[in-house]
């Protein structure tokens, strides 16, 4: 107990410590690449006030810790605006904002992709083919100048904006290059003499311009649609709350009212076939709730007054009215909404250094192609000008620092997305980047392993008591007693269809059980102390039954009918279903299993048979479970936790992987990093599968990405020319520049369609 209050106060202390900072999360607009998101972040960081800031341009947020009193949205709103960006600071209607910008930023990238691809077919036919025609250069440049420069627009400004800061990205290698290559062919196509009289062709690259401008837009084109795709889950999971909800009036009228409307005490009517808008608890009428959007099971739910319901799930056949409980962001649904959010837009630790080689990649680019002209000058002959002109042109165009940024985010979306989707709801990227690796997992016993709530697995007659005849009485009695094994029993009885019989005299004994009268006999119903305590006399065979009963962990009421042992009555912590499956699963992987729980020994190594656990600690206080944690991290294994309580806070906040049940407290799911809205322990091996196949997909990315750039850059320099006399085409450089983003997100795509089990 001291512990739980040490956990409670360590946590509200640590909440209490962070109200000078709040953290929001803002959609950013406009972003093109990830060096844009570098550039807003370092941007937000740079503000009085703010703590500490991230960007992920794959989910297109902002996450912003600040101290209101110093930074306001506002002031976040117009640094951003400054190097030509926007975030959203509404709080209405955020997430259709940055939908909509999204929808009109796709359709004016398509618009842009289709008009600079028609003019520049032309141009490319004619470079190729028809350069001996009259006025060639002249239809050329007529053509290729509303790609570059109205088509191609946004690359120039923003290129300008950046640089006013001192700051570059993938719009200045665009705008140099396409910028720089346009310039050079109108000086050809106007002073041709110029090269005449130095005995060289007046070559022009009106093509590659063009071109680059149309590729790059394609590109944008498909990332923009790939990306649409990676949010599926969080739009799913939207969907599942519905626009309007029946509002009851204190004159007993319904009335339609918009969902965002309702207010916490609202009476609300859920008709059958209906989503049930927010959370609460039913007030009237009774029905059947499909809740597998929150547990994974598919059999309905019965509810009837006073049972708790939630924002999301399905209304079945009858009609009730529930008064609201939790209303808007409070919801549980919207709770797995942010959940999800945050983790789609928070970094691996991978990422960190993606982000890095990305702020400083594009200074080097450009310093590679300058330091390539140089060389040509030097060392190039005759056409080193042209040629070196032609090659800084291609080193800017192929060198893009998309493919690289979109690596780690990309396939964090889907593989968050992939879990929401298994009832795996994951906080952080960390905790997905690193469960592949766990080589040891702690499992709390009570609702972890076993369901969490006493249920009755035996009750047997004593010969010569007619069963119909006690079990009105026993439920009778039962119904009284305000303990939880009391409430297994009736609920025992009432699926048997008994009905309680009228007692006359009911006592309640502390400690020990209860007694009751009935026609004119004498009922116990209680541990064995009650009855010694009686002077009831237990036979050799009853007493064997209750050892054989205790030795499979099950707690024994023992029931009495004037003054004679009538039944015995065994109630336990049922294990679930799927729990003996889902270890052997984690066992066969090589993972060390554990079970942790303050029961004692008797009760702890038979569930730990009962489930083929050859490792379990019995009566652990919560502290124990924390120092548990702690030795096995000390033999150098990665700890995974999974518990359900306020006494797994401490070891869950100590452990590798922290992770959650659904179904349990508030605080364990605030201190885990993935939390299971499912009973079901096979998702334990889904999510460490998940984990290993992205990272995998994190990999593969990385790799192609990193060996584009390695083999393309060098090739666009012109380092086979001394070889074999090979120039890569600028126009060349900046379709596999477009293609090679496309292809790192189509493979963090790929990981929406793998199975995990």
């Amino acid at each position: 107990m001291e512990q739980e209050l040490r956990i409670e106060k360590k946590i509200s202390a640590s909440r209490k410590s962070k109200t000078d900072f709040i953290k929001e999360t803002f959609p950013v607009l406009d972003m093109t690449c990830a060096a844009c998101a570098i550039s807003v972040e370092s941007m937000l960081k740079s503000v009085d006030g703010v703590k500490d800031a991230g960007v992920n341009f794959a989910n297109q947020d902002a996450w912003v810790e600040y101290n209101p009193a110093v930074a306001t949205p506002e002031l976040l709103q117009n640094t951003v605006r400054s190097i030509g960006y926007d975030i959203v600071i509404e709080k209405e209607n955020q997430q259709e904002i940055k939908e909509a910008s999204q929808q009109k930023h796709y359709e004016a990238v398509k618009q842009r992709t289709i008009w600079s691809s028609v003019l520049s077919f032309p141009i490319v036919l004619i470079g190729m083919f028809f350069m001996e025609m009259p006025y060639a250069n002249y239809i050329m440049l007529i053509l290729a100048t509303p790609v570059v420069f109205y088509f191609g627009r946004s690359f120039f400004i923003n290129a300008w904006k950046q640089a006013k800061h001192r700051k570059s990205n993938m719009d200045t290698l665009v705008a140099l290059s396409t910028g720089i290559a346009y310039l050079f062919s109108a000086f050809n196509t106007f002073f041709p003499e110029f090269w005449h009289a130095r005995g060289l062709h007046a070559h022009v690259y009106f093509e590659a311009a063009a071109v680059v401008i149309a590729f790059i837009s394609l590109g944008k084109m498909l990332e923009e649609k790939a990306k649409s795709n990676t949010s599926s889950a969080i739009k799913k999971l939207m969907g599942l709350q519905p626009k309007t909800v029946t509002l009851i009036l204190e004159n007993n009228q319904p009335r339609e009212i918009p969902v965002q409307q309702v207010k916490v005490n609202d009476l609300l009517l859920v008709k059958p076939g209906e989503k049930i808008p927010v959370d609460g608890i039913v007030a009237s009428g009774e029905s059947f709730v499909d809740e597998s959007m929150i547990t994974g099971e598919p059999i309905p739910v019965e509810k009837n007054a006073g049972e708790k319901v939630f924002a999301g799930t399905i209304n079945q056949k009858g009609s009730f009215q529930f008064k609201a409980e939790k209303v808007g962001a409070e919801t549980l649904l919207a709770q797995i909404i942010k959940m999800v959010q945050e983790a789609q837009g928070s970094k691996a630790p991978v990422q960190k250094l993606v982000d890095k080689i990305a702020g400083i990649f594009v200074p080097v680019v450009i310093g590679i192609s300058i330091l390539t002209f140089i060389i040509w000058m030097l060392l190039g002959g005759d056409n080193a000008f042209t040629h070196g002109l032609l090659t800084a042109v291609t080193v800017l165009v192929i060198a893009c620092p998309c493919a690289l940024g979109l690596a780690t985010p990309t396939a964090i979306m889907v593989g968050v997305g992939k879990g929401a989707e298994n009832n795996i709801l994951i906080k952080d990227a960390e905790s997905l980047e690193l469960a592949h690796k766990v080589t040891a997992i702690l499992l709390d016993k009570t609702g972890t392993i076993t369901e969490g709530k006493p249920e009755v697995t035996d009750m047997l007659f004593t010969e010569g008591f007619d069963a119909d005849e006690l079990q009105p009485i026993l439920m009778a009695i039962e119904m009284q007693s305000e303990h939880p094994l009391a409430e297994a029993v009736v609920k025992q009885l009432r699926s048997f269809a008994v009905s309680p019989a009228t007692v006359d005299k009911i006592e309640s004994i502390t400690g020990k059980g209860i007694s009751a009268l009935y026609q004119g006999k004498q009922y116990l119903a209680g541990n064995s102390k009650l009855i010694e305590e009686n002077g009831i006399t237990i036979d050799a065979l009853q007493t064997s039954q209750v050892q054989l009963l205790q030795r499979e962990a099950k707690t024994v009421v023992l029931f009495s009918a004037d003054k004679k042992l009538a039944g015995i009555i065994a109630i336990a912590d049922k294990i679930k279903k799927t729990s003996k499956e889902a270890i052997q699963k984690l066992q066969a992987e090589g993972i060390e299993v554990y079970m942790l729980t303050g029961d004692n020994k008797q009760t702890a190594a038979a569930i730990a048979a009962e489930v083929g656990l050859q490792h379990y600690k019995a009566e652990v206080l919560p502290a124990d479970k924390a120092a548990f944690v702690k030795d096995l991290q000390q033999q150098g294994k990665i700890v995974a936790m999974v518990g359900d309580g306020i006494n797994d806070s401490h070891a869950l906040a100590q452990a590798d992987v922290s992770i959650a049940m659904g179904k349990g407290s508030d605080i364990a799911m605030d201190v885990a990093k993935m939390t299971l809205i499912t009973s079901d322990l096979n998702s334990i091996p889904k999510a460490l599968k998940l984990s290993g196949k992205t990272v995998n997909t994190i990999k593969q990315n990385l790799f192609w990405a990193f060996i584009y750039n390695l083999i393309g850059i060098p090739i666009a320099a012109g380092v086979l020319y001394p070889i074999n006399g090979f120039l890569l085409d600028p126009m060349i450089a900046g379709a596999a520049m477009a293609l090679s983003s496309v292809s790192v997100v189509s493979n963090s795509l790929r990981l929406k369609f793998s199975k995990l089990l």
